[in-house]
């Protein structure tokens, strides 16, 4: 499976999974069959609120899956009209989001619940007890 992990630093399968898709400096793909990686910038990652496109960056890439905490609802049914299934997750190493995969834990995000967790803009989380979060790489402090 191609398996894609949006992350703020790319430390193969030990990178940690960044809290928002749009707003990741990263995009990690991932061969779960041999374990092999690659990083994608997403050039879009410091875009001005309600102008990301964070799947540009993913245009042409053959994708199996993509593993998020957090997605804006435009995205995620882009991705799902492509035929790539979303999952949702906790904050959690790459390596463990394929365990997770693999023995059927992580489960498909619905649009209710993107919905549901902030994200239709994608633009409403930030650091705790801080402004909304705009730029890249601003939740992972590993």
């Amino acid at each position: 499976m191609q398996a894609c992990f949006p992350v703020a630093h790319d430390r193969g399968l030990d990178s940690l999974i960044h809290p928002h898709f749009g707003s990741t400096p990263t995009f990690l793909i991932v061969d779960t069959e041999t374990g092999a990686t690659r990083a994608v910038s997403n050039g879009s990652c410091g875009h001005a609120h309600g102008q990301c496109d964070p799947l540009a960056a993913l245009a042409g890439e053959a994708l199996d899956a993509i593993v998020v905490s957090g997605i804006g609802a435009g995205a995620l049914e882009r991705l799902r009209a492509a035929g790539v299934a979303v999952y949702v997750s906790g904050p959690m190493s790459v390596a463990t989001a394929i365990a997770a995969i693999d023995g059927g834990v992580l489960r498909r995000m619905s649009a209710d619940e993107a919905l549901a967790r902030g994200f239709a803009c994608g633009h409403q989380h930030g650091e705790p007890g801080g402004q909304p979060h705009h730029g890249c790489g601003g939740h992972d402090r590993a």
